[in-house]
Order: structure tokens, then C-alpha cells, then sequence
């Protein structure tokens, strides 16, 4: 159907972070888009994207960033993509297609059917890729090339629309995937979100003293701890309800152990961790893309 290899005019990137300049790097590399305008508050973050070739031109006005922009990409923590849908919603009449990388799904995907107007055409995604780094200094054009990018697309999406956002992050080199809102959430909660709030909990707890002595395996396992806190107080929020029933699970395992330690129960310790190796083993086995 997209036979142009540029598939649009002007791309409006709203935060150009890690994963905005990222996908600012991506889109000029692939050649999707004639203009690429970084929008943002931070002006030293718009100054180094710039720098960097992720944007041909930058602005802190929200309004003046997304006029004329055929495609514009929320790329802000949740409550950032919450609040600029409010005021699209109340100010912007073009059309437009819309898309987010919002690590949540349910409560950005209600708030853009019910504020933002019928010429705006919006299509939740969530690429499945990132870091624990943060700003554009760390971004990199490749991101998004084998991936996996979680379309959300609902009775109301715009066909069309869909197809082209779909066709969007394939030239970007991610595979597809559409679930609805509430399944995303459900699933990430598990396989993104408690691994990130596992993540932290661990090195909360940890001792002040004694850090020289932490292992490779204990920095491997708490990487991700060194992600935003601001980013992930928002998904803690937003998904609040299947990430609740996560930590339920995991602190029900845990609770297991601990039993099984109390009780010196060999053979409990050994089923839970053996299961959890399978588990584990089978990860190995599965590639996002």
C-alpha cells in the first residue's frame, strides 16, 4: 500500500529523550520523513539532539511544534503523554496522525478517544526497547531494528491509520504485534513492570556498607534498577491494578521460600527453584522479533 519510502512530511517527536532522539535518528536514517521537529521543555536536551542530527529543528512551544506535522510521537513518561493529549485536546483541529511510546497503555489510549477531536487520528504503540539510560546523548539509531513494537489499537481506531503506524515501525525494522489496551497492560505488568520494581526494591535494601563486595551477578540482575524513577512512578501509577496482582505473585513466591527455609524443606526449596529454571530456560528460547 506505502510504496513512497517517505511516509511522511513532518514528524512532530513530543520528548526527545533516549527513545525521542532515538526514533529521531531512526526516522532520518530510514529517510520516513522530510522534517523532523523535537519538541520539548528541556532546551539543553533539544540543543544536543540537534546536535546529534535526531531533529532538524527544535522549540519548547507544544502548540508550534506539532502545527503542520502529519505524524506526531508522544514520547514522555505517562503523565507527560496524559497531560499534552489534554491540551491537544482543547487546541488541536488538523489532521494528524498520533502515536505514543507510553509504557502503559489503558489510561493513554481512554484519555486520546475521549479528549483528542475526530481529525486527529491517534494509535496507542509501545516499542519494547530502551535502556536504563536516560537523555539523548545515549541515543542510538538502531533502537528500534529488531524489536518488538505492541500496537493497541481499539474498535475506534482509524484503519488506515493503523496500517500506516503499522508500516511505520516495520520500516524501522520492529515486528508488530496488536493487542488491545487492557492485555498490554495485564502482560507488561509482569514481564517489564515488576522486574523493574524487583529491581529496585533489591538494591533498596541492601546495606549501605559493603558495596565493594557486590558481584557481577548482583549488577546484572539490578541493571535496570538505573532507570528514570520519574518514568517508573508514572507506569507504577497508571497500571497500578495488574502491577498490584504481580507483586501479589511475587511476594507469594517469595513467601514460599522464606517458609521453606524456616521449615528447612529441602525438597519445597528445590521444586520452587527448579521451576523457576525452567522458566528461566525457556526465556532463553524466545526472541522479540
Amino acid at each position: 500500500m506505502f510504496l513512497r519510502k517517505q511516509l511522511f512530511r513532518r514528524v512532530a517527536i513530543v520528548g526527545v529523550g533516549f527513545m525521542g532522539a532515538s526514533l529521531g535518528l531512526a526516522i532520518k536514517k530510514k529517510g520516513l520523513a522530510r522534517e523532523i521537529v523535537g519538541v520539548g521543555r528541556n532546551e539543553a536536551s533539544l540543543k544536543e539532539a540537534t546536535t546529534l542530527g535526531a531533529i532538524t529543528e527544535s522549540t519548547t512551544d507544544l502548540k508550534k511544534g506539532i502545527y503542520g506535522a502529519d505524524l506526531i510521537v508522544l514520547a514522555t513518561p505517562v503523565n507527560g503523554i496524559l497531560e499534552i493529549l489534554e491540551i491537544m485536546g482543547k487546541d488541536f483541529r488538523r489532521n494528524a496522525i498520533v502515536t505514543d511510546l507510553g509504557s502503559t497503555k489503558t489510561a493513554i489510549v481512554d484519555r486520546a478517544e475521549k479528549v483528542l477531536h475526530h481529525s486527529v487520528l491517534f494509535v496507542g504503540s509501545h516499542p519494547l526497547v530502551g535502556s536504563e539510560k536516560k537523555g539523548p546523548t545515549h541515543a542510538n539509531a538502531g533502537l528500534y531494528e529488531g524489536g518488538l513494537c505492541i500496537m493497541t489499537p481499539t474498535d475506534k481506531t482509524n484503519r488506515l491509520a493503523k496500517d500506516k503506524i503499522k508500516h511505520f515501525w516495520m520500516q524501522l525494522g520492529s515486528a508488530v504485534q496488536w493487542m488491545s489496551p487492557q492485555d498490554h497492560d495485564e502482560q507488561l505488568a509482569f514481564y517489564s513492570h515488576l522486574p523493574h520494581l524487583a529491581a529496585f526494591a533489591m538494591v533498596k535494601a541492601l546495606p549501605a556498607n559493603g558495596m565493594e563486595l557486590a558481584l557481577q551477578g548482583l549488577k546484572d540482575t539490578t541493571r535496570i534498577a538505573a532507570s528514570d524513577p520519574r518514568l517508573w512512578t508514572d507506569i507504577a501509577i497508571s497500571n497500578k491494578k495488574h502491577i498490584l496482582k504481580a507483586l501479589d505473585e511475587h511476594v507469594k513466591v517469595l513467601s514460599g521460600i522464606r517458609k521453606g527455609m524456616i521449615a528447612n524443606d529441602q525438597e519445597a526449596l528445590l521444586e520452587i527453584f527448579r521451576q523457576a529454571k525452567a522458566k528461566r530456560d525457556k526465556l532463553d528460547k524466545t526472541h522479540a522479533g
